[in-house]
């Protein structure tokens, strides 16, 4: 006589989206949803973005949103010697012959570029986004102000391509040079600490000597009137000074050997300040990593830049919106040769 089989378990399934365990779990917990026991983090997890503009570089203060354009003067004077041309001013009792001064004064004028951003919602959007605890409203604000701030930093370093506009790091009116191999025969900064056999000394050595090259050069440039007082590095080179010694005594790292022994500390007693900036990861010439030396101060080189207004909430149908604008200019080098890049690091 055959004896039918006991039906074994089985197993729930459903014909919508939702998502089940099987029937002895459904019945031990009495949740249906795994939703019901799913602890939701309310806190707001924004995208992963630096900006690092308004450390780097002076707003120039004047420009508001009626202007169109920002321009600057440099003045170039002149003067002829008294009994030699190129020698000393100096006249005579009787002289009735007196060289006087020239004067030229040239201007430069760059663009006003006017940015906007339009932020909308409707009411029932609103409404739902209250009741979970998430603003809609706050967060297309907060990724407004994202966007703005990246647009800025992007403006301010490299400036933008369609519009033919430089930045601080890329620009033609800045005298650009590569580094030039030591003792080691390498360029790089990685690869200089990679093949030192005393320790780091020789590295630490090689990569001072870089700095202030470059250092030097934008002080010559000037007439020795100016020594920069702000160095940017690549990220990666800036972790090798800090991470890497000077010696296998481990007592300072190549990033304090530096601030110790530049030009400007040594020279003026004053300290240098290395800051990283990702945009110089190969921006050099053939792709090669870049660091720049330059005076940060507004009289010698700057940004333009009109802070954001907005416009008054506007009820359409549904829907409100606002819409928040600003002008972004082009930086402006009032004395491109306190400015110098070095490439090859």
């Amino acid at each position: 006589m055959h004896t039918p089989k006991k039906p074994g378990l089985i197993r729930a399934r459903t014909r919508d989206a939702f998502t089940t365990f099987d029937a002895r779990t459904v019945d031990s917990t009495g949740s249906f949803l795994i939703g019901e026991l799913e602890r939701l983090d309310q806190k707001l997890h924004e995208p992963l973005v630096s900006v690092t503009w308004s450390r780097d570089i002076d707003l120039r203060s004047d420009v508001s949103m009626a202007d169109e354009y920002s321009s600057f003067t440099n003045s170039s004077f002149a003067a002829a010697g008294g009994m030699a041309p190129g020698g000393k001013s100096w006249i005579g009792k009787d002289s009735n012959a007196i060289t006087s001064m020239a004067l030229d004064i040239g201007k430069t004028t760059n663009p006003l570029y006017l940015w906007g951003q339009e932020i909308s919602f409707t009411v029932p959007e609103l409404a739902s986004a209250q009741k979970l605890g998430r603003p809609i409203d706050v967060q297309k604000y907060n990724a407004l102000k994202l966007k703005h701030n990246m647009d800025v930093d992007e403006q301010v370093y490299i400036g933008d391509s369609t519009l033919s506009a430089y930045g601080l790091l890329n620009s033609p009116l800045v005298t650009a040079s590569n580094v030039v191999a030591n003792g080691s025969g390498h360029t790089t900064w990685a690869q200089k600490i990679a093949d030192d056999t005393s320790g780091g000394s020789t590295a630490a050595d090689e990569i001072l000597n870089d700095v202030n090259t470059l250092v030097n050069a934008a002080w010559a440039a000037s007439g020795w009137a100016i020594i920069p007082e702000k160095l940017l590095l690549p990220p990666t080179q800036f972790s090798l000074l800090v991470s890497k010694k000077v010696s296998t005594a481990g007592n300072i790292s190549i990033m304090q050997f530096l601030k110790e022994n530049n030009l400007l500390k040594t020279g003026q007693g004053r300290d240098l300040d290395i800051q990283p900036c990702k945009w110089l990861v190969g921006r050099g010439a053939s792709g090669a990593d870049r660091m720049i030396a330059y005076t940060q101060e507004e009289d010698r080189v700057r940004f333009p830049l009109v802070p954001l207004q907005r416009t008054p909430v506007e009820y359409r149908s549904i829907y409100q919106l606002t819409t928040y604008f600003g002008r972004l200019g082009c930086v402006e080098f009032v004395y491109p040769e306190t400015v110098q890049y070095a490439d090859g690091i």
